[in-house]
């Protein structure tokens, strides 16, 4: 019978973002393909540690009952197919439910993304993430020594997005990088009632939002999403941005304008399953205490 994931949360992940892969990965640079493949295939039966992606997968995947399949997390991998065994046996150890993948053994493999109708990419590898980001899907790097705090909230997904070249285009940051915050704060004033384009991950807060709704038609179920826009915008700009998301018809639980104030600290306290920047900066701050992923997006990515 055909298999479909049409109106169903996709989120493709590389096997390094899912499992922690970091030792195997210096074999590779060190010693080339063939031991890091011998190595994986010696460990085939060892279940491999939780990598920064895990506890998230592990929360969207328990949105699937036997009533309804909402969530399909698909192993999109550069691995060689070998290696992807070791990959699917420590999933099943570790109670998730993967099914499907892809490893391209080298190749990069966001062309497959279109086909899998992916609402969110996530890889170790930029070049992967930026070929995905210019596929219009949703992509961040991430980081495999970002802290965790996922399991403080088992029935909660939690997600936390930045907004300019986020959720929304770069159009008022390119204003900022080139005329400074005066010039950016009159930009944005001038054009409260005019919404702002949307960024690379505007698909995936949408998915989130269907997800959502579509959880709160079963009676007493345990799992939630919770998301909260975290902005260096300030008042009078933060007005756009609440016009923008209404304009959408999508609406963030929690919205934190910090006007430069660290956002790392905020970030802390909200206790996101994972949080998603366009600036290094403010994941270098981020990802010491949560999981994160830099989104390599817009005109601050030019200058970096």
């Amino acid at each position: 019978m055909p298999y479909s994931v049409e109106g169903k949360l996709v989120v493709a992940i590389s096997s390094r973002a899912l499992f922690d892969f970091e030792e195997e990965n210096r074999v590779f640079d060190r010693d080339g393909e063939a031991a890091y493949i011998a190595l994986q295939f010696a460990r085939i039966d060892v279940t491999a540690r939780e990598g920064v992606a895990f506890p998230l997968v592990k929360k969207l995947l328990a949105f699937n009952t036997p009533k309804a399949q909402r969530v399909e997390v698909v192993i999109l991998s550069k691995n060689d197919p070998v290696s992807g065994l070791r990959v699917f046996r420590s999933g099943a150890k570790a109670g998730l439910q993967l099914e499907r993948g892809v490893f391209t053994r080298g190749r990069s493999p966001y062309q497959y993304l279109d086909a899998l109708k992916a609402n969110l990419f996530l890889s170790a590898n930029e070049t992967d993430v930026l070929s995905a980001l210019e596929a219009k899907c949703p992509a961040a790097r991430v980081y495999p020594e970002s802290a965790q705090a996922a399991s403080r909230h088992g029935g909660e997904v939690r997600i936390a997005f930045d907004g300019d070249a986020v959720l929304f285009s770069d159009e008022a940051e390119r204003v900022y990088q080139r005329d400074g915050l005066e010039a950016f704060t009159r930009h944005e004033t001038l054009n409260a009632l005019q919404p702002l384009p949307p960024g690379p991950f505007k698909p995936l807060l949408e998915a989130l939002h269907r997800l959502q709704s579509a959880a709160r038609t079963e009676k007493d179920f345990p799992m939630k999403v919770r998301t909260a826009l975290v902005t260096a915008r300030s008042a009078p700009a933060h007005e756009r941005a609440v016009r923008t998301l209404m304009e959408w018809n999508i609406a963030v639980d929690e919205a934190m304008f910090l006007g430069g104030l660290d956002k790392g600290s905020f970030l802390k306290a909200f206790e996101p399953d994972f949080y998603f920047d366009d600036q290094r900066g403010h994941i270098d701050s981020a990802r010491l205490h949560v999981a994160s992923g830099h989104v390599p997006f817009g005109v601050a990515n030019l200058r970096s």
